[in-house]
């Protein structure tokens, strides 16, 4: 079907690939010399997958060669920085058994100075992009407000936490003092509705901490997204119940971003079969009753990398679909663009939420859907559903790799994410 590059999963040498089609099935098929065949689903026929990835070009010959061995942004790279993320500690307060960055497994951790050197080399080489701050857990940092202030001082449009809650649902000084220090909306780890799922995932029954942290979020009119980490057979028969819940959180909560589980960092032996991106998208249409096409190929990453939909949450709690989808690949759109974007609905609304509340019984009372009405609900209750489908060394392309707008900074350069987190995978 069509012709890339990859790496060998266990010696991470660049390699030839191929994507093919079986049975429906599309994977990616590589070899290396040393340590032979591989072959992985990226792709399982529930949707066309040439629709999806409509105007997308297979990446060119001699283009490649050397990714992503000396990875960062060069000028075979084809998107800007749309999003910067920062790493502020190593430490972590969980063991999770999926984790990119394998945060716990070491004390380290930049000074805030150091910190602070790496936020202006960003905003300069990257654009002024969001700056997400990452770990490790970064709110085991007290100093966390005081690098946000500084990011702001010096022209960062939109600062976002990354989190796994457990501070911001026991300490409101805190959370307080991050959003007067500037944070623009929180990123949180959210993987499901019932402890069970935070048991497996996680080491421990979390779901009361994840609510918590939800309420103080809210107090302090932070925006908060729910970051579920899909795993096949462990939640992914739950991906409607989060969305309905964090419905039903609205305004506080902004929206879900669905992250399929990809390998590396720390993670259990890798399943024969892997959850792909259509596999996400038709299992949350059916377990939401949205149509498919309420969710859009990403417009900055490659197509095969994600997809969004806008949605409004209506009084009684249901979804009303703002997008429609398209081909994507005709439909790029900058890094700059989409940063303002993802930004403009993730953060939280203030000072209308009393207007929407008087406003609620036209919705429900009337025969239609008044357009004033529907503006400010909008303001106020706008939600979002997206994913990132992250590669690892069994599934990279290069082609979805040159596409990347998420970059990591480390030693002085900004680097896809996927090519900076790549990992050996365990083969069972």
């Amino acid at each position: 079907m069509r012709r890339t590059r990859s790496v060998c999963p266990i010696c991470l040498k660049p390699v030839a690939a191929d994507l093919i089609e079986k049975d429906g099935i599309t994977c990616l098929e590589k070899y290396c010399p040393e340590h032979g065949a591989f072959s992985v689903p990226v792709w399982h026929g529930r949707l066309n997958m040439d629709t999806w990835r409509a105007g997308t070009s297979e990446l060119a010959l001699g283009d490649g060669l050397h990714c992503p061995e000396n990875c960062g942004i060069c000028k075979e790279h084809e998107s800007g920085t749309c999003c910067a993320l920062l790493e502020v500690t190593e430490r972590c307060n969980l063991h999770c058994r999926f984790c990119f960055a394998n945060g716990g497994e070491s004390e380290n951790e930049p000074s805030l100075d150091e910190l602070m050197l790496a936020v202006a080399c960003i905003m300069e080489m990257g654009g002024r992009p969001t700056l997400q701050l990452s770990g490790g857990e970064p709110t085991l940092r007290d100093d966390l407000p005081e690098l946000i202030a500084y990011a702001k001082s010096i022209g960062c449009p939109y600062v976002q936490l990354n989190t796994n809650g457990i501070r911001l649902a026991g300490d409101e000084a805190y959370v307080h003092s991050l959003a007067e220090a500037g944070l623009s909306f929180v990123f949180m780890q959210f993987d499901g509705v019932t402890d069970d799922v935070y048991q497996t995932l996680r080491g421990a029954p979390l779901l009361k901490e994840k609510l918590a942290a939800i309420r103080n979020c809210d107090r302090h009119g932070l925006g908060v997204t729910l970051v579920p980490t899909v795993v096949r057979g462990v939640n992914d028969r739950q991906l409607g119940s989060i969305v309905r819940l964090g419905a039903s959180l609205s305004p506080a909560v902004r929206g879900v971003h669905f992250q399929p589980v990809s390998y590396f960092g720390r993670y259990p032996d890798a399943p024969e079969e892997r959850y792909t991106l259509d596999e996400l998208i038709c299992d949350l249409s059916e377990q939401l009753d949205v149509g498919t096409d309420s969710l859009v190929p990403s417009h900055c990453d490659h197509p095969m990398c994600g997809f969004h939909g806008s949605f409004a949450v209506m009084p009684d709690g249901k979804l009303l679909s703002l997008s429609s989808c398209s081909a994507s690949g005709t439909d790029k759109t900058t890094a700059e663009r989409n940063r303002d974007y993802v930004a403009r609905h993730w953060m939280r609304t203030q000072g209308t939420e009393q207007q929407e509340e008087n406003n609620s019984t036209t919705f429900a009372n009337g025969d239609g859907i008044d357009f004033d009405v529907l503006l400010n609900r909008l303001r106020t209750n706008s939600f979002t559903l997206t994913a990132m489908a992250f590669q690892d060394a069994m599934n990279l392309d290069i082609e979805r790799l040159h596409r990347c707008s998420l970059h990591v900074w480390h030693d002085f350069r900004l680097i896809p994410f996927c090519a900076r987190y790549l990992t050996p995978v365990k083969m069972k």
